[in-house]
């Protein structure tokens, strides 16, 4: 079977929670699925429930920046190098020592917005995806896909907020936003 890529972007909810969705039934049909994650934390109740899911292998994201727009210089330059060092990372176990795939599926959960705030360079991303081995799956989440992106991908779906809790004051809530 060939792989394809997938993007779920948009303003709505659900990019992350439908990357899990296909994570979780890849690995249902006995896929390797390895998941990592960009811009979040592992206070995230997906995190708890995937450690238990057999097929699925989670990298940690053990540090937090904050939000992009209150870092200071330093904070991003040091966001920079560990999110860098977290696609390389995820990349390489990904692919596999002899680059034939070591998994069957690559989750890259908000790597789109790390590559929009420039912690993650796109070419890299990209040259990757067009490189990786032929049977690997990729899943690309989060807002704002460029062009280039977008004529990488095989599926482009669009989460679309029209109605969201927070605009009535309601912050994120554990166990529905995270």
């Amino acid at each position: 079977m060939k792989g394809l890529v997938h993007i779920y972007c948009g303003d709505g909810k659900g990019k992350t929670t439908t990357a899990i969705g296909s994570a979780v039934r890849a690995a249902g049909r006995g896929m390797r699925v390895l998941i990592a994650r960009f811009l979040k934390t592992d206070d995230s109740g997906e995190v708890l429930a995937l450690a238990h899911v057999p097929g699925i292998t989670l990298l940690p994201c053990d540090q937090n920046f904050g939000f992009s727009w209150e870092m200071t210089p330093a904070q991003k330059q040091a966001a920079s190098v560990y999110y860098r060092d977290n696609f390389y990372k995820a990349w390489e176990m990904a692919v596999g020592q002899d680059g034939e795939g070591g998994f069957d599926m690559l989750v890259l959960d908000e790597i789109i917005g790390a590559c929009n705030l420039g912690f993650v360079d796109e070419d890299l991303v990209l040259n990757s995806i067009r490189h990786r081995p032929e049977h690997m799956e990729v899943i690309l989440t989060g807002r704002g896909p460029s062009e280039h992106m977008e004529k990488c991908s095989d599926y482009i779906t669009e989460m679309v907020m029209r109605r969201h809790p927070f605009e009535q004051g309601i912050g994120a809530r554990e166990g529905i936003e995270y």
